[in-house]
């Protein structure tokens, strides 16, 4: 389960032996955790799974993957490579 990110509490992890899933990104901060599917061609997430949300909450998340997109894409490519 390597982080990727650690911002404002939120920790931002991939899983491993996941199959093949498209990419998504986990996060979690305190008893809070949900997972986001990215979009590549159209910039754009969708909620995937969240537990114990708040809508506060999932708009500072959302803020943080559109804000980190391209990172994740690119931290996502290198998992899946073996390289993270």
């Amino acid at each position: 389960m390597p982080t990727i990110m650690l911002i404002m509490g939120w920790r931002f992890f991939f899983y491993a032996n996941e199959g093949n899933e498209p990419i998504h990104i986990h996060c979690k901060k305190g008893e809070v955790e949900c997972k986001y599917w990215l979009d590549r061609e159209n910039f754009a997430i969708e909620e995937a799974y969240a537990y114990n949300i708040s809508s506060r909450d999932r708009r500072e998340v959302k803020r943080i993957i559109f804000e980190y997109f391209e990172f994740i894409e690119q931290e996502w490519e290198q998992f899946q490579k073996g390289g993270g």
